[in-house]
Parts: C-alpha cells; structure tokens; sequence
C-alpha cells in the first residue's frame, strides 16, 4: 500500500506529536509541550485518514464518551491542567482507539526480535483490551 504525500506528511506529524507528548510527561508534565503534541497528533491523524473520516471516526455513537474525554483532556491541557487532563485524554484515547491493540500485537508478535518476546511463556497468555 503506497501512500500520498500528504499522508506521508501526517504520518510525520503524528509521529512528532506522539514524541512531544512522551517529552511532555518525561519534561513532568509540561503543558507546551503537551499542547504541541496533541495538536501534532491530530493534524497527523486527519492527514492520515482524511477529515471526512477523521470526523465520522469521532462521532460515531459508541465511541462518544472516548471523544468528549479526549477532547475534554485536550482542553484541560490548554488550560494548564496537564496532569489532569493527561489523565482524562489517556481515558479518552484507550476508549477510542482501544480496538486497534489487538491489531497491533498481532503484527507485533510477527517481528523477529519483538516476536520472540511475545511469545515468551508468561507474556503469551496476557490479553492486550481485548
């Protein structure tokens, strides 16, 4: 699967985001960066997937409450309460995005380094949100 340009642009953004964010934590909760990250990860994403689906992907009904804690936390950041609103967003994120970590351990466990780890006795049997 080859991707556009601007979908190679939002990959790099998310990215870039997702690295503000972890900077923003490590950084004890920093809310620039916290902010940029979140802005990051979201032009990222409706690059990636587009805006039309961007938009259907957060207002689908079950997934509202994972959509208004996202967003709740990404406005709390803004309003310099990162510690609360990380919290709130990482709510909001695991129910929103929570049907892909499966998906993701599946490809994971196929990786030849990775793999080997996932497969160990006591870590194969652990369920990832399932």
């Amino acid at each position: 699967m080859w991707l556009s340009d601007a979908q190679k642009i939002g990959v790099a953004l998310t990215t870039f985001g997702t690295l503000f964010m972890f900077l923003g934590v490590m950084l004890f909760f920093d809310a620039a960066l916290l902010a940029l990250g979140n802005m990051l990860f979201l032009s990222g994403l409706t690059l990636i997937i587009g805006p039309q689906k961007t938009f259907y992907f957060f207002a689908r009904k079950q997934k509202l409450r994972g959509t208004a804690c996202f967003i709740g936390g990404i406005l709390l950041v803004f309003m310099k309460y990162a510690f609360i609103g990380m919290i709130v967003e990482i709510f909001g994120f695991l129910n929103l995005f929570g049907d892909f970590f499966p998906v993701v351990v599946t490809f994971l466990r196929q990786l030849p380094f990775i793999g080997n780890l996932l497969s160990l006795p006591y870590i194969r049997p652990v369920r990832v949100l399932c």
